[in-house]
């Protein structure tokens, strides 16, 4: 076997340029991974809420209410991560178009 071969493939990458069209195609995405993210957070923490913890026990409240807050934590950063690269990835589409109807026509004899 040759490693070679694996290693000369794995080295030719292609360089892929930001574009105005691929930039909103993920703001959309990431816009509507983010919203699905929020939507299934407040059904979480709607669910949460009408299923009170049954224990007279305090270590079991204290742990119960710990894990539920890290699960409605977690799910909201990542709707946040999602929203914010939504937000990101529109600005680029705009510094796009502006640097796309600033740049100068060249003409070609």
């Amino acid at each position: 076997m040759s490693d070679q071969n694996l290693t000369s493939k794995t080295d030719a990458q292609v360089q892929m340029t930001a574009s105005p069209l691929r930039s909103i195609t993920g703001a959309v995405i990431s816009a509507g991974m983010a919203f699905a993210m929020y939507s299934l957070m407040i059904a979480i923490a709607t669910n949460f809420a009408t299923k009170p913890i049954h224990s007279i026990n305090p270590l079991v409240i204290k742990i119960a209410s710990a894990v539920r807050t890290l699960v409605v934590g977690i799910v909201a950063l990542g709707s946040g991560i999602f929203g914010i690269v939504a937000i990101g990835l529109l600005a680029l589409t705009l510094q796009l178009l502006v640097q796309q109807l600033n740049k100068p026509k060249t003409k070609e004899n």
